[in-house]
């Protein structure tokens, strides 16, 4: 057109700002946020962006190196810091900003339970919670971080309406990570030591972790009423080992406690309320919530389960939030009892269902308002983590071809993993992969939570491996698929025995296993309670058939309940011997009565076979 002049083209000086100031930023900031930061429009940002190579969208989020690049290109010095630090620091702020809320009042102190296996740790918490945990425990050790809240209801204790927060670890040696993730979450450790046993190994790895995490020890001195016992000896035990008796000029304070007679309970309650007392802890209800993962699961009714100890803020249902590369919404919470909460205060171990997916045991827990920032945090997250371990894999298989040709005579035994929690799955993995030797190195191909799939029984067929499970069943037709495929399925209920078993295969000492035969199976419909008798379970046999001299185990979501025996087998009033699929029949196990509508009795026989070498 005639003198039509067109505007000049857009020009992008190649030439960055002088910094002039300082920025903080997050990980996975996007386009969006960086320019507010910055203080410029979002369009410059892309346009520097799609010079360097990169095409972005306004909402696409950064790593911490680019952004950092394009910030100090438009003149500002960057400081990464995470995601829960930028959170826990705008919650700060806005709690400071307003007049509500901004006191920080005293909570419950968080106690960890610590010490070598079978002195007593949880048989002492079920004391003072007057329940019975250890007894629902597979061979009598705790294999999960439980967490519970204890009200001193004794009116004559100068602690009355005062609470606890206690965590339970497992003192078993192949659970030293739970342990170490105990101790971080904590305020005082109490350390469980028995009177007629002393200072054992474990005793000095969980002092250790305390001293990591730098909080004060109590030290139980359990089982005082045993014949045996020597409590003087365990002081001077642990004397040696730094933690000297305040009666013999230390700081440590020593109770003399016996778990099973309830003795000297509400002095150890005392002596915790006291050291907390000294450490002043305090939270601010009327914040946004924050805290830790203990421990997650999938649970086949409710999805992902995770036990999070909050605390500082208010939990409240509805609440979304970010844990690790997961985010969710607070559908349902749960106390330690399994009662229904509607908001959770500082110090308030709680069992939370609406996560996306599983978040790692230890994760950092944090509420935020937008969702779809913490979708973006996750998913920024999840890909990182798939970018790390697509890199490790590569770079194992190229560096590591010089080590498989020295190690050529060297046999692999390729594992599958699948355990009820989260925190099983990471000890049994860790333990796994100590267990290698110059002879035999063992892989772990895959390692999950929940039932044994038909998934996990053809990838064991396609790389000749075998699946452990660990308080987990095989579903129905991934164990026909297994039978079909002769692929080797290992359960087990107690962490000692697999690491024993696979230590044996390993020799190629494996001793006559105990081979179970499997029978039958039978759904129940319907339960019925007799006096003197007990629960009754009014079954439909849906496969094979069911005896009266079986051995049973009750499976609830393809999770091993209880083991025992058939106690009484009938057909209608009559006394049966056994009973075939598609027939309906009333089955009674030996001491064990919660039985519930939707259970599976599942009976086998077993016997005793001379085992072969895993080859």
């Amino acid at each position: 057109m005639k003198g039509y002049t067109p505007p000049p083209r857009m020009t992008i000086s190649n030439e960055p700002a002088p910094i002039t100031r300082n920025i903080t930023i997050t990980e996975g900031i996007s386009v969006k946020d960086l320019a507010e930061k910055l203080g410029i429009r979002a369009k410059d940002v892309i346009a520097r962006l799609v010079v360097r190579g990169v095409f972005a969208t306004i909402n696409q989020t950064l790593d911490a190196e680019l952004a950092s690049e394009m910030a100090r290109f438009f003149g500002a010095d960057t400081e990464v810091i995470t995601f829960e630090e930028q959170a826990a620091k705008d919650t700060t702020e806005a709690t400071e900003s307003s007049e509500e809320g901004a006191e920080a009042v005293p909570r419950p102190p968080v106690v960890t339970i610590m010490g070598h296996v079978d002195h007593g740790k949880t048989t002492l918490l079920d004391s003072i919670r007057s329940t019975n945990v250890a007894g629902g425990e597979a061979g009598g050790i705790t294999q999960h971080i439980g967490a519970y809240k204890v009200a001193i209801t004794d009116t004559a204790s100068p602690a009355y309406g005062r609470e606890i927060v206690f965590l339970d670890t497992p003192g078993h040696e192949a659970f030293t990570r739970m342990r170490a993730r105990g101790a971080k979450a904590t305020d005082i450790v109490v350390l469980v030591t028995a009177a007629d046993d002393g200072v054992m190994p474990q005793t000095i790895e969980a002092i250790d972790h305390a001293h990591a995490a730098e909080v004060p020890i109590i030290v139980a001195v359990n089982k005082i009423d045993k014949p045996g016992a020597l409590p003087e000896r365990v002081k001077k035990q642990l004397a040696d080992r730094g933690l000297v008796p305040e009666e013999w000029g230390g700081k440590t304070v020593f109770v003399d406690v016996s778990a099973k007679q309830k003795t000297n309970l509400n002095l150890l309650m005392e002596m915790i309320l006291l050291t907390a007392d000294l450490q002043e802890l305090k939270a601010t209800p009327g914040r946004a919530a924050s805290g830790v993962v203990l421990e997650a699961k999938l649970d086949r009714g409710r999805g992902p389960v995770g036990t999070i100890l909050v605390q500082n803020g208010t939990l409240h249902a509805g609440d979304n939030f970010v844990v690790g590369n997961v985010y969710g919404k607070v559908r349902a919470m749960f106390d330690d009892r399994g009662k229904p909460l509607k908001e959770a205060p500082p110090a308030t171990p709680v069992e939370i269902i609406g996560l996306e997916g599983l978040p790692q045991a230890g994760d950092q827990f944090v509420v935020v308002t937008d969702r779809e920032k913490a979708r973006d945090i996750s998913e920024y997250r999840e890909q990182k983590a798939r970018e790390a371990q697509l890199a490790k894999s590569s770079r194992v298989s190229l560096e590591g071809l010089a080590e498989q040709l020295k190690t050529a005579g060297m046999k692999e035994l390729n594992i599958i993993l699948k355990a009820d929690v989260q925190g099983s799955v990471e000890v049994l993995g860790d333990l796994l992969g100590r267990l290698s030797n110059d002879k035999v190195r063992l892989k772990l191909l895959r390692s999950g939570i929940g039932a044994i799939t038909e998934t996990d029984v053809l990838l064991a067929s396609a790389s000749n491996a075998i699946i452990i499970g660990f308080s987990v069943r095989p579903e129905r037709k991934a164990q026909e698929l297994a039978d079909q495929e002769k692929v080797d399925i290992r359960l087990h209920s107690i962490i000692y025995e697999l690491q024993d078993e696979i230590k044996r295969a390993m020799t190629g000492l494996l001793e006559p296993t105990i081979k179970e035969t499997y029978q039958g199976r039978a759904d129940v419909l319907e339960t019925f309670r007799i006096p003197k008798v007990g629960t009754i379970a009014g079954c439909r046999v849906s496969d094979g058939l069911i005896k009266r001299d079986s051995e049973v185990r009750l499976l609830r979501d393809n999770v091993v309940v209880f083991k025992g025996k058939v106690a009484s087998l009938r057909r209608f009033k009559d006394d049966a011997s056994e009973v075939r699929s598609g027939m309906e029949c009333g089955i009674s196990i030996s001491n064990y009565g919660d039985i519930k509508v939707g259970d599976v009795i599942e009976a086998f026989v077993t016997e005793r076979i001379a085992a072969e070498a895993i080859k």
